[in-house]
């Protein structure tokens, strides 16, 4: 579904991204780690041609992401930027039907088919009592799950989401997640980036950790979330061992 061939991102004359590749398949969840700084956001943005790549290729559905338009690419990819600039005078259902837009007529003009996907994606993120409220009368953590709202309800297959746990008590996050996971499961895809590596461990079918722009490992949880690795990207020492539960990998800090 989306192939990043090769790429590099620069900005003022340093690489932000040197020579990374990937592939979001359809069904698959792909988590980003790294520390701040790593080109997690940047990935994110090329990956939605928010930011142009100086050498490479970024390919969806079997085109080359920078031949589309901005409207082409919003009805395959819906984007969840970290929890900023949403705290306009207008109410969580106007918010989310914004997202609806690649499909008619200018804001305001909603059909009941737009009505009826964005009050069932602010049920899904339990905000159904929210439709009225103001997204400026709204907590941080209600604003970003009202941001997930808006994305679920373009019914774009591929999703975008930059931390969208930010702000999220630990069972909105694990509702964010369970959420992308049944998205991924009826066929969509998701790329996921999260400062939470148990979380990744439990939800990511495919784990990347990049560092200083560059792609360090990629693969399986059990097999991208070693030691070593870890202690190369993030600079701490952890213990692994498996989930009681679940049986994944587990890490924890050694302070």
């Amino acid at each position: 579904m989306l192939e990043v061939n090769d790429i590099s991102v620069r900005y003022d004359g340093r690489d932000a991204l040197s020579g990374v590749g990937l592939a979001v398949r359809e069904g698959e969840t792909v988590v980003l780690l790294g520390a701040n700084g790593a080109g997690k956001t940047t990935l994110i943005k090329a990956m939605n041609g928010t930011v142009p790549v100086a050498s490479g290729e970024i390919v969806l559905n079997g085109r080359s992401l920078g031949v589309l338009s901005r409207r082409e690419i919003a009805r395959s990819v819906a984007v969840v930027a970290q929890e900023n600039e949403t705290r306009f005078p207008v109410t969580a259902l106007e918010f989310v039907l914004s997202g609806r837009f690649v499909y008619g007529g200018p804001f305001g003009w909603e059909t009941d088919e737009d009505v009826s996907f964005a009050s069932q994606a602010l049920q899904e993120c339990d905000l159904a009592e929210f439709e009225t409220r103001l997204m400026n009368e709204l907590s941080g953590g209600e604003r970003q799950r009202v941001v997930l709202a808006r994305a679920l309800a373009t019914n774009a297959r591929i999703l975008l989401l930059d931390e969208p746990t930010a702000n999220l008590d630990l069972a909105h996050q694990a509702m964010m997640f369970r959420l992308v996971r049944k998205r991924c499961d009826e066929g969509s895809s998701a790329v996921v980036i999260t400062h939470d590596l148990n979380l990744a461990a439990e939800f990511a079918d495919t784990v990347v950790l990049l560092k200083g722009g560059r792609l360090i490992a990629s693969g399986a949880a059990s097999d991208v979330l070693t030691a070593e690795n870890i202690k190369e990207v993030f600079g701490v020492d952890v213990l692994l061992d498996a989930h009681p539960v679940t049986g994944g990998v587990r890490v924890t800090s050694v302070f």
